[in-house]
């Protein structure tokens, strides 16, 4: 059993956190704060009214070093890297759910989140947490920086082709679409139900900040640079991510390889279901869920893949990967908590 605490358990991300947490056998929860928030869970949440009686209080790095082994950072961007040294420095795990520690430049981090990293000497440390693709390193990891939403999405969908056939890929387009919750529970007109709801819009096109953390990992599983386009898309529903992913090829590819490409790749993976041929992946089938859906197409002339991949973006977005990245860096059953 170990002791967990979440900071920033009044965001959408720390609830989910939250409700997986209390139902995994190997962990107590000890610890939760979030940076303006205070009082009873659940009364910043009333569906754990007898569930827990935690308390949530102003983050104290003392009280959370001295409770807890392992720390969720469920905080905004440019707030988790004020906290992670301290923490670091005490022996305790911690897995950030932030952007803060997954671009390995910090050029590119005030580039894209118009900042200057406060903590530059812990970004080498941290372990970008997406286990299909670095369980190992994973396994050994005291830091860890959990996968964006879009990201997670992309690179489960792209990692069998990129992986094997990089040399082979001209190009990417990742059209996405995500639910509202994907931006959080702050206040904003753009979020509010009437500018929503019956509405569908494209938002920060070719200037959204997952752009450099898709290409950064993209190149890293393809071994050189893929020239990748993102935009991204708001959805007029709350939880969900489907990704219509472009791939044109130099050379033509057959159905058959590259559905059997991605079954092998796949095949022990808990929580990634690749679909029968001619069976589309749907949002309604993975929410609340932390599973990753994924659909392959091909065009007549076999050079351009159409890759669905669909996700909620608070579990295995957020909160779930999150988790099944404490599952695996403590030797728990990986999907602990999660089923």
């Amino acid at each position: 059993m170990i002791r967990v605490g979440i900071v920033g358990i009044s965001g959408f991300g720390g609830k989910v956190l939250l409700d997986i947490l209390l139902k995994h056998k190997d962990v107590r929860i000890t610890y939760v704060a979030a940076n303006s928030t205070t009082g009873r869970v659940d009364d910043i949440w009333p569906e754990f009214r007898r569930r827990t009686d935690l308390v949530c209080t102003k983050y104290d790095p003392a009280q959370a070093i001295e409770h807890c082994d392992l720390l969720f950072l469920a905080l905004p961007h440019m707030e988790s890297m004020k906290i992670v040294d301290p923490l670091l420095k005490a022996g305790k795990k911690v897995i950030d759910l932030s952007a803060d520690y997954r671009l390995k430049k910090t050029s590119l981090y005030k580039k894209w989140y118009s900042a200057e990293h406060m903590d530059r000497k812990n970004i080498s440390k941290a372990v970008y947490g997406l286990p299909e693709i670095f369980r190992a390193k994973i396994g050994k990891a005291k830091f860890i920086a959990n996968p964006g939403c879009y990201p997670t999405a992309a690179l489960l969908g792209l990692a069998p082709l990129v992986s094997v056939q990089g040399s082979n890929v001209a190009s990417v387009i990742i059209d996405a679409k995500s639910g509202v919750s994907g931006a959080g529970r702050k206040v904003a007109e753009g979020f509010m139900f009437c500018f929503v709801n019956e509405n569908f819009k494209a938002y920060r096109v070719l200037n959204h900040q997952h752009t450099p953390e898709i290409s950064q990992y993209l190149g890293i599983m393809a071994g050189r640079e893929l020239p990748t386009v993102f935009v991204p898309h708001l959805l007029p529903i709350n939880n969900g991510i489907l990704e219509t992913i472009y791939v044109s090829l130099k050379k033509a590819v057959s159905q058959v390889r590259l559905e059997d490409l991605y079954r092998k790749f796949y095949k022990t993976e808990p929580f990634v279901r690749v679909m029968p041929n001619g069976v589309q992946v749907e949002i309604k089938n993975v929410v609340n869920t932390n599973f990753c859906d994924i659909s392959i197409s091909l065009s007549d002339d076999r050079k351009l893949v159409v890759i669905t991949s669909v996700i909620d973006n608070l579990v295995k977005g957020a909160a779930g990967q999150a988790v099944q990245n404490m599952n695996i860096m403590y030797g728990f059953e990986e999907q602990e908590g999660l089923l």
